[in-house]
């Protein structure tokens, strides 16, 4: 076995270990809660060593990184989330190709989506992303525009919402962002209510390295964890 294959599979067993003690803590059950391995700058190899090691599901931040590993395998045996910034020009690379597009952040991207899927035949899952903090430098749609676009789904047939996703701010002392993941839970249960057509609140994708147990405190269906998993990223790759 190679040694990063040993220490993904160490990283992902002990990143479980703090997913159950968090569920335990706030009082759910061991299992809600799904592990989303941020592949972003790993290579093919990587990528499959972390699916082997139990993640859940593969989440790419790059289309030309899902172009690049998709031919090699990468992802087999689980499915795929793009979960970065996507550009309008792109959707075509992705629609029908990914489980889940995390990331819709604003109405022409939703608008784009919709009729490429139609025009492939296919419906393609999403989650609204919130700038539940209110920040100018981050995209991604108010509490409020989320629970409108949830409302008029019905109109969009080539697209299923079935979450909300949130990168709340960076956080300087842990705990700071319970009040963002709070206020996404509240949005999330407040959505779901409503039985809107075109959608089941299915999941809630917050939480990430620094901050996944306090996410799962409040209420979250999905961590999207990268350093832990594969350690510091290598951006000259």
């Amino acid at each position: 076995m190679e040694q990063y294959e040993k220490t993904i599979r160490d990283n992902i067993a002990a990143i479980r270990a703090r997913m159950d003690a968090a569920a335990a803590a706030a009082g759910r059950p061991a299992g809600q809660v799904q592990l989303c391995a941020a592949t972003k700058t790993n290579d093919a190899e990587r990528v499959k060593a972390a699916i082997r090691g139990g993640v859940d599901l593969c989440g790419e931040n790059r289309v030309q990184e899902i172009q690049q590993k998709l031919p090699q395998g990468a992802y087999e045996g689980a499915p795929l989330h793009f979960i970065g910034r996507l550009q309008t020009n792109k959707v075509k690379y992705l629609v029908g190709v990914v489980d889940v597009i995390e990331s819709v952040d604003r109405v022409p991207l939703l608008e784009t989506i919709d009729k490429l899927a139609q025009k492939k035949g296919v419906v393609q899952k999403i989650l609204l992303e919130v700038n539940i903090g209110g920040e100018e430098s981050k995209s991604g749609f108010t509490p409020a525009e989320a629970m409108e676009i949830a409302a008029k789904m019905g109109e969009y047939p080539g697209v299923f919402l079935c979450g909300l996703m949130a990168i709340p701010p960076l956080s300087v002392e842990k705990g700071d962002n319970l009040r963002y993941f709070q206020q996404m839970y509240q949005l999330f249960i407040d959505i779901s209510q409503k039985k809107y057509d075109n959608v089941s609140m299915v999941c809630l994708s917050m939480g990430m390295s620094d901050d996944f147990e306090d996410a799962i405190a409040c209420g979250s269906t999905m961590i999207r964890i990268g350093t832990a998993i594969f350690g510091a990223r290598n951006y000259n790759k």
